[in-house]
């Protein structure tokens, strides 16, 4: 029997039902850049999701590093199960405020889209080989894989997300002195990538023994997560009082930003997208957690991100990198021929630049056997 689209406007249906009147509505969208017709049962948001999904960028972040290099395991995060993760927590977040989930899934999983191999590590090589070519960011990088790097349609470059998606994109890179703030699905993603992150940092680095129970102690947000989770149970082991805790922290994040965010919402009289814009940061911690974060990330930042095996590690990736980058703007035509065609538009730094931040780790340090070993 062949399927029976139902119309479009089943989705606008449906959001007015659901959606509070502060979220983004797909009847609201702007559209794209290059006008396409509306899809018979798809909302614009579920089809910039699904075409990040299926972009080669987005499948090239599971061979991407988050925190950890191969190296040192193959338990740890990746870039793409962390993207997961910060999508997971993005939805639970936005259904409960009422927000457009199509939406914040597809920022969500956008959000690190522009990541280079080795993470921060490759990041900072090539921000620092195109300085006079106007840096690196994987922020920007990202907004440039979906406007002009991903070739997967006939009728446009890039992916032709919707602008709501590519501003918000955009406000990861202009954080500081922005006009106005983003809106809710924007701040929900970023809210949920600090949650993400500071938990399952801590998580790799306790399961490679880079920190052990009694050294987190010293932090208050873990001890004091730790106190609630003894509360309940009794007589758990090391591990299972590691899962309990790592448990007892998203939900407590998560729980004190929904009901700051609330009373935010309902002290501000926020009935409105424009409100949105013209308020204070909504989607925020109370200031006493804000607090406890900033201490746990400044321990991670000591401890873990400074520890001699993750330095030494980054340290080879980086040299690796930096002799790609200068030994293909010395030898162009060692890359594949669609980024030496991009040379002429796009210029010979940027274009290698391109080129190496699309590499997963694993390619990257195969590549650099290939032509630039010693």
């Amino acid at each position: 029997m062949p399927f029976s689209s139902p119309h479009t406007d089943a989705v606008a249906e449906r959001e007015l039902a659901l959606l509070a009147p502060y979220a983004m509505f797909s009847a609201l969208s702007a559209g794209r850049k290059f006008s396409e017709p509306s899809h018979p049962y798809r909302g614009p948001f579920q089809r910039d999701r699904d075409r990040i999904v299926h972009s080669t960028a987005y499948r090239r972040l599971s061979g991407k590093t988050q925190v950890f290099t191969r190296e040192m395991g193959d338990f740890h995060r990746t870039r793409l199960t962390h993207t997961h993760e910060v999508a997971s927590v993005s939805r639970t977040i936005g259904r409960a405020l009422r927000l457009n989930e199509d939406l914040v899934e597809a920022l969500a999983l956008m959000h690190d889209l522009g990541h280079p191999p080795f993470g921060h590590a490759g990041e900072d090589v090539l921000h620092e080989c195109t300085k006079d070519h106007g840096g690196f960011s994987h922020n920007r990088q990202a907004l440039r894989i979906v406007e002009i790097i991903e070739q997967r349609y006939p009728d446009f470059p890039g992916l032709n997300l919707s602008f709501e998606v590519l501003a918000g994109q955009q406000s990861r890179v202009v954080k500081r002195g922005a006009a106005q703030r983003p809106i809710l699905e924007v701040q929900v993603v970023d809210a949920a990538d600090s949650i993400a992150y500071d938990t399952h940092d801590v998580d790799d680095a306790l399961q490679l023994g880079l920190l052990t129970h009694e050294e987190l102690a010293e932090v208050p947000l873990w001890r004091q997560a730790t106190d609630r989770v003894r509360a309940r149970y009794q007589g758990l082991d090391d591990g299972e009082l590691r899962r309990a805790t790592l448990h007892e922290l998203i939900d407590w994040q998560i729980g004190d930003m929904l009901a700051a965010a609330m009373r935010r919402l309902e002290a501000g009289n926020i009935d409105c997208l424009a409100a949105v814009c013209e308020a204070p940061l909504i989607v925020a911690f109370e200031p006493e957690l804000t607090e406890l974060k900033n201490e746990l990330e400044k321990f991670l930042y000591d401890r873990v991100y400074r520890n001699p095996l993750v330095v030494a590690s980054r340290r080879i990736a980086q040299d690796q990198l930096r002799a790609m980058f200068h030994g293909y703007c010395k030898r162009p035509e060692k890359m594949p021929e669609s980024f030496q065609t991009r040379v002429a538009e796009y210029g010979l730094e940027r274009s290698v630049c391109d080129y190496l931040a699309g590499m997963t780790d694993r390619f990257c340090q195969q590549e650099f056997q290939r032509f630039f070993a010693a």
